[in-house]
């Protein structure tokens, strides 16, 4: 049995269970570089047990609509942050924690322009970009030990449009 997510656009009130969404929103914090750059400052939460935050990248392969949905994962050492280095969006899926598991899973699409962090411990799909190049600035926990845990579904969920089904 395939279930189906409709894709909802990104807020900040429905994605706050799950994490933050960093953007140029709103009016800088300050001016600086003699007043042509606005910094817009501590815009994620940065959440590592055991280890330190770093910044990889990540070249992910362009996902299509609709979209399968077998699996989710979480790392509970740390939080996780994806920043698109293309001003794209990006599809985000997120699942509540429920009696020890995911939850019914959540999708969002983001703006141009933004970026989200993930909460430590937050059940999530893997990197989806919807387009090309699919380059992203990963910050996350560098330290020993294994800070991935994966939950497989019993049956797929079908991540699409709303006006895709029929």
């Amino acid at each position: 049995m395939i279930r189906d997510i409709f894709i909802e656009p990104i807020t900040a009130e429905s994605f706050a269970p799950f994490g933050e969404i960093l953007d140029c929103a709103g009016d800088p914090d300050k001016l600086i570089n003699q007043g042509l750059c606005g910094r817009y400052h501590d815009r994620a939460t940065l959440d590592v047990t055991d280890g330190r935050a770093g910044i990889s990248l990540f070249r992910s392969e362009v996902r299509a609509l609709p979209y399968q949905l077998d699996m989710v994962e979480r790392h509970p050492d740390g939080s996780q942050a994806f920043i698109p280095m293309a001003m794209h969006p990006f599809l985000v899926v997120v699942a509540p924690y429920e009696d020890g598991v995911p939850g019914a899973p959540l999708a969002f699409e983001t703006q141009a322009g933004q970026a989200i962090n993930f909460y430590r411990g937050t059940w999530h799909g893997v990197l989806t970009p919807l387009r090309d190049p699919g380059l992203f600035a990963v910050v996350d926990r560098i330290g020993p030990g294994a800070n991935l845990e994966e939950h497989w579904f019993d049956a797929p969920y079908v991540v699409r449009r709303q006006e895709t089904l029929g």
